[in-house]
C-alpha cells in the first residue's frame, strides 16, 4: 500500500480555477484545502490499483464516508482520469464487501488494526464490524452514479457482480431478521456503542424493510428499521435493476434487486410515515410493532438528505413536511446557538452541531438565501483551522470533536460547487 497521496487530476485543478473566480477568497481557501487534503492525505493506491480512502484523522476506510468523500468529484467525471479514479475507489469498496459485508470500516492492509475486536473471527482487514445498512447502499450508489453521470463502465467487473450477489443475499436475510445471526456487544462503553437486548437489538416484525444494527453515526439503532438507509437502498436497487444489459447483465440479480426495492418501499409507506401536526412525515426508525422514533441525525443518510440520495425531489410534500420538523426545535438533535444553528447527533455532546449537517441543509435547499446562510455558518465553524470538524459548539467553534473530518470537508465542497451552479 502506497502511503503517499495522489496527484490532483488536471480536470479537478481546472474546476478549482473556475470556482476561484466565482466565490470569496475565504471560501475558495476552504475548498482548495479540502481538495488538497483529499489527494495528499486521504487517498492512497493499493497494490491491485484500487484506491483506499481514509475518513480523516482516523486511518481507516468507511464504505459510507468514502462514497460521499469522492461524490463531488463526479462533477468532473466526464474526464476519464477522474472517472477512473472514482472507479478505483469503487473497486476497493467491492473488495471490502466481499471480505465482510457486515463490516462498516476497513484497514489498508490485513494487519488486524481495529477500533475494537468485537468478534473472535473478525477479519484482519476489518477495522470495525458494525452492520450498517447504509454502508452497502453507499457502495452500490457510487458504482451506479459514476456510470449514470459519466457513462464509465470498467468498474462493472465480475467482482462487482459477485458483490451484488453477496449484498442481495444479505438484504433478503435481514428482511427476515433472525437475531441469532448477528450479535454485537461491547463492555464499558456508551450504551449506544452496542446493541440492546444483550447485543441482539430490539425485537422487530417483518415489514419488507431491511434490519440494520447501526446508524451512519456508528451508533446503535433503537428500532431496527432505519428509514433513511432503507429509502436509499430501495433507490439504488431500483437503479441497479434498470442498468442496460451491456453494463450489468445479471438478470436474476436485477429481478431480485427490483423485488427487494419494491418490498422496502412498501414497508416505508406502511410503517415509516406517520401523521405529525396534520401532515405525513417520515420517521427516523421503526420496528414494525408500532414503535417509531421522531428525530433526525446529521449523519448521511438522514431524512434531511433524501433528495441528495435521489430518493425524492426537493419539493416532495412529505419530504418538505419532514424537513420542517427536522429543522425545528421539535427534533431533539436540532440546536440553535449564537454562532451556529443546525443538526447535531447522539454521537457527540449535546449542543454540538455538525458541519456535515449544515452542508446537507444547504445542498437540499431550494432557497438561495438558505444556501448562503449555511455557507456562512460553515465559514464560522472551523475556528481558524481552515478545515471541517465532526461537531462544533453552537456558541463556541473552538470547542470541537475531530480535528479533521474529510467527509465534512468534501460535503462543504459539494455545497460550494452547488452554490455557483458547478454541480
Amino acid at each position: 500500500m502506497h502511503v503517499t497521496g495522489l496527484q490532483i487530476p488536471i480536470a479537478i485543478t481546472k474546476s478549482l480555477q473556475i470556482l476561484e473566480g466565482k466565490v470569496s477568497e475565504n471560501r475558495f481557501k476552504l475548498a482548495q484545502g479540502a481538495i488538497q487534503r483529499l489527494f495528499s492525505n486521504t487517498l492512497s493506491r493499493a497494490d491491485d490499483g484500487s484506491i483506499f480512502v481514509i475518513t480523516g484523522d482516523i486511518p481507516a476506510m468507511w464504505l459510507r464516508d468514502s462514497t460521499w468523500q469522492v461524490r463531488p468529484l463526479l462533477a468532473s467525471a466526464q474526464d476519464e482520469e477522474v472517472a477512473q479514479l472514482i472507479a478505483d475507489v469503487s473497486k476497493r469498496q467491492v473488495e471490502y464487501v466481499l471480505t465482510d459485508p457486515y463490516a462498516n470500516a476497513f484497514n489498508p492492509k490485513p494487519d488486524g488494526s481495529c477500533w475494537h475486536k468485537d468478534f473472535p473471527d473478525q477479519s484482519p482487514w476489518v477495522f470495525e464490524r458494525k452492520f450498517e445498512l447504509d454502508s452497502l447502499a453507499a457502495v452500490l450508489d457510487l458504482a451506479i452514479r459514476l456510470y449514470l453521470e459519466s457513462g464509465f463502465t470498467n468498474h462493472f467487473t465480475e467482482r462487482f457482480n459477485k458483490a451484488v450477489e453477496v449484498i442481495l443475499d444479505l438484504l433478503q436475510r435481514e428482511q427476515n431478521h433472525d437475531p441469532s445471526t448477528y450479535r454485537f456487544k461491547r463492555e464499558d462503553v456508551r450504551d449506544f456503542d452496542f446493541l440492546s437486548y444483550d447485543g441482539y437489538g430490539a425485537p422487530v416484525a417483518y415489514t419488507g424493510m431491511v434490519w440494520s444494527g447501526f446508524r451512519p453515526s456508528d451508533d446503535a439503532c433503537k428500532f431496527g428499521y432505519l428509514i433513511p438507509a432503507n429509502a436509499h437502498m430501495a433507490q439504488v436497487l431500483a437503479q441497479l435493476a434498470e442498468l442496460p444489459d451491456d453494463v450489468f447483465s445479471d438478470q436474476a440479480s436485477k429481478e431480485r434487486a427490483l423485488k427487494i426495492s419494491e418490498e422496502i418501499k412498501y414497508g416505508i409507506e406502511k410503517f415509516g410515515v406517520v401523521d405529525f401536526a396534520g401532515k405525513p412525515i417520515f420517521v427516523y426508525e421503526c420496528d414494525g410493532l408500532g414503535n417509531y422514533l421522531l428525530q433526525d441525525d446529521a449523519n448521511i443518510p438522514s431524512l434531511l438528505s433524501l433528495p441528495y440520495l435521489g430518493v425524492c425531489g426537493e419539493s416532495d410534500p412529505v419530504y418538505l413536511a419532514t424537513r420542517n420538523f427536522v429543522l425545528s426545535d421539535q427534533n431533539p438533535y436540532f440546536y440553535r446557538g449564537q454562532v451556529l444553528t443546525g443538526l447535531g447527533s447522539q454521537h457527540t455532546p449535546e449542543n454540538q452541531i455538525w458541519p456535515l449537517g449544515i452542508a446537507m441543509q444547504g445542498i437540499t435547499s431550494t432557497s438561495a438565501a438558505e444556501v448562503e446562510t449555511c455557507l456562512q455558518y460553515l465559514e464560522n465553524s472551523h475556528a481558524g483551522t481552515n478545515q471541517m470538524h465532526e461537531s462544533v459548539g453552537k456558541d463556541d467553534p473552538k470547542i470541537f470533536t475531530r480535528a479533521w473530518f474529510s467527509w465534512a470537508d468534501m460535503t462543504f465542497y459539494h455545497l460550494l460547487l452547488k452554490s455557483v451552479n458547478l454541480i
